[in-house]
């Protein structure tokens, strides 16, 4: 049985899709099967791993509205043991394409169980978002990564986050747990990045992984490269990162296996 993780914050901006990618790709790189499911209508995540938008047939979005299969959606990536199922622009009217259908919140779900056996990992990236969308992710998922900025306003509007998190587990998906929170784009110079890392500590405990991901310069370049940054810059501080934080992910799929 696969671990599926959804990476979810409805704030923009805070390396969710970052988060995504890398840790999808440095799990890979390990030897794990891994899939990478793009749930964002902006298919950052998608263009991140290399994949040409235009020549994809079958996405996601045909696979939780249009009754295909989500084996139809899967596609190889350049990285072995890395397969990714697609978004695109077609996925941005979902929510509302959504609110009428049976089984609205749990449609992902379904089209997953037919290939979750394949996988190791599965890690879902979720749109900037609490829609139906993210519902269905949070249905879909066992747990939940929750990657946090460190900027000023950091925790605004992770009470709603958590909120939504307990309301999926209470009415739809009662094994849903929050696995780790990542505090991301770290700047060692700034008073602000270690007060943020403080209090985030101070709010989630031992949630909060040891591992901080760094403001990085070429961490910021991979993406527009349509590479993870273990292949972009294998020996950059993100990439040093991104390898701990999915040792860590390993480690936490040992724990619950054992």
């Amino acid at each position: 049985m696969a671990f599926k993780f959804a990476v979810v914050n409805q704030k923009g901006g805070v390396g969710k899709t970052t988060t995504a990618v890398n840790v999808a790709a440095c799990l890979a790189v390990a030897g794990e099967d891994v899939l990478l499911i793009d749930v964002d209508p902006q298919a950052n995540a998608t263009t991140g791993i290399g994949l040409d938008k235009s020549r994809i047939e079958t996405t996601v979005y045909d696979a939780i509205l249009g009754g295909r299969p989500l084996e139809e959606a899967i596609v190889p990536s350049a990285i072995p043991h890395l397969d990714v199922v697609p978004s695109t622009l077609d996925l941005a009217g979902a929510d509302i394409e959504l609110i009428s259908l049976i089984s609205r919140e749990s449609r992902l779900k379904s089209a997953l169980s037919s290939v979750e056996e394949r996988y190791r990992w599965i890690i879902m990236d979720c749109a900037p978002a609490l829609g139906l969308l993210t519902i269905n992710v949070l249905t879909a998922a066992r747990y939940v990564l929750i990657p946090i900025q460190c900027e000023y306003y950091a925790l605004e509007g992770i009470s709603q986050l958590l909120k939504t998190v307990e309301l999926v587990r209470r009415e739809l998906n009662p094994s849903l747990e929050i696995a780790r929170v990542v505090l991301t784009m770290f700047d060692y110079r700034t008073k602000l990045s270690q007060d943020v890392v403080r209090e985030v500590r101070d709010h989630f405990g031992e949630l909060v992984s040891p591992t901080v991901v760094p403001r990085n310069v070429r961490l910021s370049e991979a993406p527009s490269h349509g590479l993870p940054i273990v292949l972009y810059d294998a020996r950059s501080k993100g990439a040093e990162s991104y390898r701990r934080l999915a040792a860590e992910v390993i480690r936490f799929g040992q724990e619950r296996s054992g």
